[in-house]
């Protein structure tokens, strides 16, 4: 008898476990506002960060969620690709080389924490590039 009140709650678990977490990151479309300036912001920050002379770009997005976390965290991994633009050379349309040795396309993940209630209001919290 003792089984049949064990087994239920183990079966309860693993259902649960295969389920996505309430709370947890969504899958959301890439063309969302939210998203979209998250991932401008994240480009920024991961040219900053750099010691290449020329911008890198984002060449296709891969995936994107979103999770609530008093504001919204953007976790969106993309495939980046080196441009012909330095970057001193100021604000100017920059597309990505074409053909793989000069692009030298790699992929990252990038984290961001927006509140845009808050004057900084966002946040890059992990950048993981390959």
């Amino acid at each position: 008898m003792m089984w049949k009140l064990v087994f239920p709650a183990l079966a309860a678990v693993f259902t649960l476990g295969s389920a996505a977490l309430i709370g947890g990151p969504r899958d959301i479309d890439v063309n969302d506002s939210g998203v979209q300036n998250a991932l401008n912001f994240a480009v920024v920050q991961h040219n900053r960060g750099t010691n290449d002379m020329f911008v890198s770009q984002v060449a296709e997005v891969i995936k994107a969620q979103s999770q609530v976390v008093a504001g919204i965290k953007y976790i969106i991994t993309v495939r980046m690709g080196r441009t012909d633009c330095r970057k001193d050379s100021g604000n100017q349309q920059c597309t990505i080389h074409q053909g793989n040795e000069k692009a030298r396309l790699y992929q990252c993940t990038f984290t961001v924490w927006s509140r845009p209630w808050l004057r900084d209001g966002i946040q890059l919290l992990d950048e993981k590039c390959q």
